[in-house]
């Protein structure tokens, strides 16, 4: 699978790339990544990527000329040009299903957003979808591609090296269950012993007993929690 990142800050993801499981995945050739400068693309002596909105408001927006140029030369670099995401907070919601369905693809391209966002012209003209990882706000979109190359590698053939890890993951699976509690030696730690259940070889019962824990965990984190702010004494 291709994976193409453009972004106005390269560099943010040399460190990301390189290591633990996506490094070993990219030297074996299992997942290509590969990074573009929007600024390589930018016109003047100054190399002008963003601009102020018209009609006022706050802030810059990046430009549609040098970003489409950009994409546009990235996308003709192979065939096929893939699937077109510019990574903003309006955009599609990131989940497992998402996830699945682009690690099915042969070819992403994201787009990473920055200062107040992308003028509306760049989605229009590269008939580019939208992508969110949240309903929060990033200082841009690099953050929000690496957490969707993560995720997709994940579920890449060879990449984890267990075929099972991917499948036993939180959200994989028909119930999209979050994961229950899990735990390994030391038998007791301060007090806390693991569960009997999990040290009595009956495999059934603990296939079992997972799934409970799991759909608790699943049915905890569907209720609302409140934020609370700190007291002040």
């Amino acid at each position: 699978m291709r994976i193409d990142i453009v972004t106005l800050f390269p560099e943010m993801f040399t460190s990301f790339l390189d290591g633990s499981l996506l490094g070993a995945a990219r030297r074996a050739g299992l997942i290509d990544v590969r990074l573009t400068n929007i600024r390589d693309f930018a016109e003047g002596v100054h190399r002008q990527v963003d601009d102020r909105p018209f009609g006022g408001g706050p802030g810059m927006l990046l430009m549609p000329g040098p970003v489409v140029s950009c994409v546009e030369a990235v996308q003709a670099e192979a065939a096929p040009i893939g699937r077109t995401f510019l990574l903003t907070p309006g955009g599609r919601q990131l989940d497992q299903a998402a996830v699945e369905e682009l690690a099915a693809l042969d070819r992403i391209v994201l787009v990473c957003g920055r200062y107040e966002g992308f003028d509306a012209r760049i989605g229009a003209t590269l008939a580019a979808e939208e992508l969110s990882i949240g309903d929060y706000v990033l200082s841009g979109g690099e953050v929000a591609a690496m957490v969707v190359v993560d995720a997709v590698a994940r579920l890449l053939p060879g990449v984890l090296g267990h075929e099972e890890s991917a499948g036993q993951d939180s959200f994989s699976g028909a119930d999209r269950l979050v994961e229950g509690p899990q735990y390994t030696r030391p038998r007791e730690f301060r007090g806390l012993a693991v569960p009997e259940i999990l040290l009595s070889g009956d495999h059934g019962r603990i296939a079992s007993w997972r799934r409970e824990q799991a759909v608790a965990a699943t049915a905890k984190r569907s209720r609302p929690h409140p934020v609370h702010s700190p007291s002040h004494s």
